[in-house]
């Protein structure tokens, strides 16, 4: 379970303040997969980014029961000095896995080759992603996190991406940000929206998306 307790998140910028987050409390149901909608700039990675704690909030606090991934496509925790390879390793230290077992997995399932055993900071967007998402694959969590992750590389690497997180969901859940509602509905079965700092959860996904996108007519009425 992921409770939300009081949340809040502002960001400044050009000495405005925008508010992401404001004063949330709210429990996720225990559902295989849910969506996370919203405007784009309503906060939705940051929401994820908040859950694995990447972010801190400015006020309230997230509780989480159980294992769960860092946002998948969020590449921000890797090392930009250390390899791949490095990097991969210290992730399994950190989460009390095998580092060997987790660097020959993710060196098999990158595709990465010799850059493996390059500095991160060298790579492409691309290539982080592949890590990334490799990395977040080889351990197993309760509840995973996706931003627009399994749209990357090409399109064999893509079918590779959602065939071995079709396996994890088998016994884990999703949150997934996606701009693309195919992919949320073949993942996802709720919804939550992000609504000007506020959170509305939908049982049904169609009823999510359905007020996303009145939502978006309004903002271009």
């Amino acid at each position: 379970m992921i409770h939300l307790v009081r949340l809040t998140k502002t960001f400044r910028h050009n000495g405005r303040a925008r508010q992401i987050l404001r004063d949330v409390s709210f429990s996720l149901p225990e559902v295989p997969g849910i969506a996370v909608l919203g405007r784009n700039g309503a906060g939705k990675s940051t929401l994820l980014r908040l859950i694995a704690g990447v972010l801190q909030p400015d006020a309230g606090r997230v509780v989480v029961d159980g294992t769960i991934s860092w946002p998948m496509g969020f590449a921000g925790g890797f090392h930009p000095a250390l390899t791949g390879r490095q990097n991969a390793r210290f992730v399994a230290r950190i989460h009390g896995r095998d580092p060997s077992a987790l660097e020959r997995f993710v060196a098999d399932y990158s595709e990465l080759g010799a850059a493996f055993h390059q500095p991160v900071e060298t790579y492409s967007t691309g290539m982080r992603a592949r890590l990334a998402f490799a990395t977040s694959i080889g351990i197993d969590f309760d509840c995973y996190l996706v931003d627009e992750i399994i749209g990357v590389g090409d399109a064999a690497f893509r079918r590779k991406c959602q065939r071995s997180f079709r396996q994890r969901l088998q016994r884990a859940r999703v949150l997934m940000v996606s701009h693309n509602a195919d992919t949320l509905r073949s993942f996802c079965q709720s919804a939550l929206l992000i609504e000007r700092g506020e959170i509305t959860w939908f049982p049904d996904l169609e009823a999510g998306l359905a007020a996303h996108e009145r939502n978006l007519g309004l903002q271009t009425a």
